[in-house]
């Protein structure tokens, strides 16, 4: 683990320049992203944000290659106006900082969104996709919500969960060998956890040398060495989804 003076290294990474495609709207209480897809299937995926909040580039630029793939994406505030968390914190008040945004505790706003896909994108079949403190939240609502067809957890936190193996639907986990945050010994009571008692379909991938954030955190050219893992895991997302959807 990280030590408690920098217990997260989500800052790992880069912030990247990006404008994005959708537009932003009002999801009842909430805001959100929305990029609509370029063909209009009745599909839909659900992007949850890491800590750093709904509005971050990366994050949006994930949200649109997945919508180019045939999927209405909304990446909604689950901060609910909360000020997420900055790169330039302090990193010894983090602990208290996330105890106001338990990713657990999401329901409300995930009924919210979707309502709004239903009855204002015409969605019958959807998904959801998180990073970090997303990824907590899709392993939560994918023992949560039977309608999703398919969920994708990008490195979230699995040890503070006793409950972590009755998945309603698909589910990819991906994970980073070298992630401070998540030891390899928590991925692998994760899957004998979920070998031993998971009823659905499910894949544990775990990526060799790369570090937590490396899906939608590093930069594409920032070592080439990294590149072919970036791209495998994107490749791997888009296939589970569309394995499933």
């Amino acid at each position: 683990m990280a030590n408690e003076a920098h217990p997260c290294p989500c800052d790992i990474g880069h912030r990247l320049e990006y404008g994005g495609m959708g537009q932003e709207v009002q999801v009842e209480h909430i805001k959100a992203y929305v990029t609509r897809s370029p063909v209009d299937a009745g599909k839909a995926v659900i992007v949850i944000q890491d800590i750093f909040g709904w509005q971050l580039p990366n994050t949006r630029y994930m949200a649109d290659l997945i919508a180019g793939n045939g999927y209405t994406t909304i990446v909604p505030d689950f901060f609910v106006g909360q000020e997420p968390w900055s790169p330039t914190g302090d990193w010894a008040t983090f602990p208290e900082w996330l105890k106001t945004r338990n990713a657990r505790k999401i329901d409300r706003e995930f009924d919210a969104v979707l309502r709004y896909l239903k009855q204002q994108c015409h969605a019958r079949k959807i998904g959801v996709v998180g990073f970090c403190w997303g990824g907590i939240a899709v392993h939560h609502v994918m023992m949560t919500y039977p309608e999703l067809r398919a969920g994708v957890s990008v490195y979230g936190i699995v040890k503070d969960s006793e409950d972590i193996y009755s998945l309603k639907n698909p589910t990819l986990f991906i994970f980073a060998e070298n992630d401070a945050v998540i030891p390899l010994e928590q991925v692998s009571l994760l899957t004998q956890k979920l070998k031993e008692h998971c009823k659905v379909e499910y894949q544990i991938k775990t990526f060799s040398g790369q570090t937590h954030g490396f899906v939608h955190r590093k930069r594409e050219d920032c070592l080439p060495a990294d590149k072919p893992y970036i791209d495998e895991a994107r490749r791997n997302l888009i296939e589970w989804l569309n394995k499933y959807i």
